[in-house]
This record gives C-alpha cells, sequence and structure tokens, in this order.
C-alpha cells in the first residue's frame, strides 16, 4: 500500500500528481495523471495533453486515497526499478 511515508519507493505511473514550485515558474500548477517515467522525466496526462517535465528542481505533490504527499524531485531523480527497494 502506498503511503506519505513510503511514496518514494513504489511505482508512481497512474498517480495524480501537481507541481507545487519549481525553478521553471511556468510549470508550477501544472497537474495530470502520470503515463511515464523516466529517470529524469515524467510524462503527465494532462487536460491539454501529454507533458514530459524533468523531475528535479520541482516539489511534486501526489494524491493518494484522501491523502496527499510532497516529495522533492531529487528524490525521485531515479529510475523506478532504481528507488525500489532503496532507502532514503
Amino acid at each position: 500500500m502506498i503511503t506519505q511515508e513510503n511514496i518514494a519507493l513504489h511505482e508512481l505511473i497512474g498517480l495524480d500528481t501537481e507541481i507545487l514550485d519549481s525553478s521553471n515558474k511556468q510549470i508550477v500548477g501544472l497537474s495530470g495523471r502520470i503515463v511515464d517515467e523516466t529517470k529524469s522525466m515524467f510524462t503527465l496526462d494532462t487536460k491539454n495533453g501529454l507533458k514530459m517535465i524533468p523531475k528535479h528542481n520541482s516539489k511534486w505533490q501526489f494524491k493518494l486515497d484522501g491523502t496527499q504527499a510532497v516529495l522533492d524531485g531529487a528524490i525521485l531523480n531515479r529510475r523506478s526499478y532504481d528507488r525500489l527497494g532503496a532507502k532514503l
């Protein structure tokens, strides 16, 4: 089960997310569902189509079952299979 404490160790594809802060102020507030992930990028399905967004230099909010988790992109800046089972 994905919780606020262990979200960085789970698969993120399929989760709804929003960018809370970024060094690129044009993407702050962008939200959508994660449809693909690489080492350094998320592909989001937004209301305006697919957007590829760099993970690092952004603060990400993930919507979980009734709660929210906020993570710094630097923590997520690895391949998903490298994050699984890793220690934060």
